[in-house]
């Protein structure tokens, strides 16, 4: 299976995956009453929803990392952390010039 390879490459997709999926997540969790694109809208816009939506969705990361960690497969884990790193930049940049 695909997902137990120790790659970067794989890293990077699945990194660049998880927080996409984590916000899928708290959209239907949280914001289901709002169309998807009213609810991107308002979290590119608000703050506080940059910061609590943007930690949540990186959350998906962190469980992600966590089990390639814990797996031996550090070539992957190091490309999740490299695109939760560039992610938490992005979020921080949205945040302050906001």
């Amino acid at each position: 299976m695909i997902l137990t390879k120790d790659n970067l490459r794989l890293g990077l997709f699945l990194g660049l995956i998880g927080p996409v999926l984590g916000l899928v997540v708290v959209y239907f969790v949280k914001f289901p009453s709002f169309t998807f694109q009213e609810f991107l809208e308002n979290f590119m816009n608000d703050n506080r929803m940059i910061t609590s939506i943007g930690s949540l969705s990186l959350l998906a990361n962190a469980i992600l990392f966590t089990i390639y960690v814990n797996t031996h497969r550090d070539d992957t884990a190091k490309g999740i952390f490299i695109v939760t790193l560039i992610y938490g930049i992005g979020i921080l940049v949205l945040k302050i010039f906001n």
